[in-house]
């Protein structure tokens, strides 16, 4: 059996799309980590795959579509979707618009589709890096204050 230290489970676990941080920062407490270290860990782990989706999304979903008819229809229809969507509140807000669907931590939003979101509307590298980053940050703040206000609660029935 290989035996991985909490702090690199609640990195990889972060790094996984869906689960991100509403994994990774519960994993950590339940496995005992003082919470500063579980929200540094999956915070770090969070990120870390959203250098590579905004540098690489563009090439990979260019060539794809330029080879397969299949991937042709699918981004368009993905890209026509999510602009039709999501396109009136990026008018209205512009760049906040980013950081509040990040740091809203519901199914659905996160980094990894914050990174979607931020190549669909241009928005460029560094930007889109440091915006995510804060809706990020802002999100793993009410994950974390959610479920350890839950685990304490939790430690006054089972005493």
């Amino acid at each position: 059996m290989i035996y991985l230290p909490p702090e690199l489970l609640v990195l990889f676990t972060s790094m996984l799309p869906i689960v991100e941080l509403r994994g990774g920062i519960p994993l950590g407490l339940l496995l005992h980590l003082p919470i500063e270290a579980a929200f540094f860990w999956a915070e770090i782990g969070n990120m870390i795959p959203i250098f590579f989706i905004l540098k690489l999304l563009g090439p990979v979903s260019d060539f794809l579509i330029k080879h397969s008819k299949f991937f042709e229809k699918f981004f368009h229809k993905l890209f026509t979707i999510t602009r039709e969507k999501h396109g009136h509140k990026m008018q209205k807000w512009g760049s906040v618009f980013l950081v509040i669907f990040i740091a809203i931590p519901l199914p659905g939003t996160g980094a990894w589709t914050g990174a979607l979101l931020a190549f669909l509307f241009d928005i460029p590298f560094w930007k889109a890096v440091l915006l995510i980053l804060i809706g990020n940050l802002a999100a793993g703040l009410l994950i974390s204050f959610g479920f350890g206000s839950a685990i304490e609660v939790a430690k006054l029935f089972v005493k």
